[in-house]
């Protein structure tokens, strides 16, 4: 992996004592890279060894301390924040898959709903939690009349993984204005960049298919709008929304976060395959998927103005170094 982001507040970091939960996962992985590159203190939640993880590949891993166990399990998480003396947690441990959610949504409850109300029961109990971060969704938002999703909307998920998240983002603002729990949620547009190896989601799949010269196979009608965020743009805004939660105008907010230019699936589909080896490959499209929102995107005004967030990367050029990570891991495999 690459040098995740150039504008670290190291002074911030250093040596901090910081939880990130899901720390194989794509988001996690470089988070918990930028945290190490930062000279925080990381602990690194594990429960299933995954050795495709960036983290492994990376070897960041072996920089970290890692407990093993379930965010789900409360005596897991109260050990591993008051062993390490937490002072930060980044709550990201999350089933991520809506197929998987609509198969399985009991497992998807288990992690999203269950492992948010423990971890954040745990950080309360511990004396030495300052600030939390919980990653929800625009999913959380489900279905709106208007578009687009703005922090004051209603969080009205119908669908398993939507619901999973509305009501983990629920729980979170009750912690925050029940207890004074030092937390902002985060609701990112859908996240991308090298290390995601679900291949079911659209741009690891088209890209998988494209450095294979094959046509991408696409789920929906290709006419459902999203917005894409890079990853590393992500792990930007998580790192400056949790040095901001000493400020009132930040604790106990939810922050929306994208890129605010949502396209279609077939358009990110044909931007992608542009970029690519073979650029005149057609998508196929199946038209087979249930259970999803049409549109979905989000306005990150709220970021913007009181964080000064931006994405650092264009589109095109994020795709580009997401290409070349792919191109890579399958070159070593």
């Amino acid at each position: 992996m690459e040098t995740v982001v150039s504008d670290i507040n190291t002074t911030f970091w250093r040596e901090r004592p910081v939880l990130v939960t899901g720390c194989t996962g794509l988001l996690g992985s470089w988070l918990t890279q930028a945290l190490v590159e930062a000279g925080a203190e990381v602990v690194g939640l594990i429960r299933d060894a995954v050795p495709q993880s960036p983290l492994v590949r990376s070897g960041t891993v072996e920089r970290i301390r890692v407990v093993r166990g379930s965010v789900s399990d409360y005596a897991t998480m109260e050990r591993a924040l008051n062993e390490y003396e937490v002072e930060c947690v980044f709550h990201l441990a999350a089933q991520t898959i809506v197929g998987i959610a609509n198969r399985a949504p009991l497992s998807t409850f288990e992690t999203n709903v269950k492992g948010t109300w423990v971890t954040l029961e745990a950080a309360r109990r511990s004396p030495t939690v300052r600030r939390i971060v919980v990653a929800s969704s625009d999913k959380a938002y489900g279905s709106q009349p208007i578009l687009p999703y703005t922090e004051a909307m209603p969080l009205q998920g119908r669908h398993p993984y939507d619901v999973s998240k509305s009501a983990a983002d629920l729980i979170a603002q009750a912690y925050a204005h029940s207890y004074g729990l030092p937390l902002v949620v985060t609701r990112f547009a859908n996240l991308y960049g090298g290390g995601d190896l679900n291949w079911n989601r659209l741009i690891p799949g088209v890209i998988r298919s494209a450095l294979q010269g094959e046509r991408p196979l696409i789920r929906s009608d290709g006419a459902f709008v999203r917005d894409y965020l890079y990853v590393r743009d992500g792990v930007r805004a998580y790192m400056r929304l949790a040095e901001a939660l000493d400020r009132a105008d930040v604790r106990g907010q939810a922050f929306n976060c994208g890129t605010d230019a949502p396209v279609s699936v077939l358009e990110m589909t044909r931007l992608i395959l542009a970029l690519s080896p073979h650029p005149d490959l057609e998508p196929v499209v199946l038209n087979e998927a249930q259970n999803e929102i049409q549109e979905q995107y989000l306005d990150s005004r709220r970021i913007k103005q009181l964080l000064d967030w931006r994405p650092a990367w264009s589109r095109e050029a994020a795709l580009r170094e997401t290409f070349a990570w792919y191109a890579d891991y399958f070159r070593s495999r």
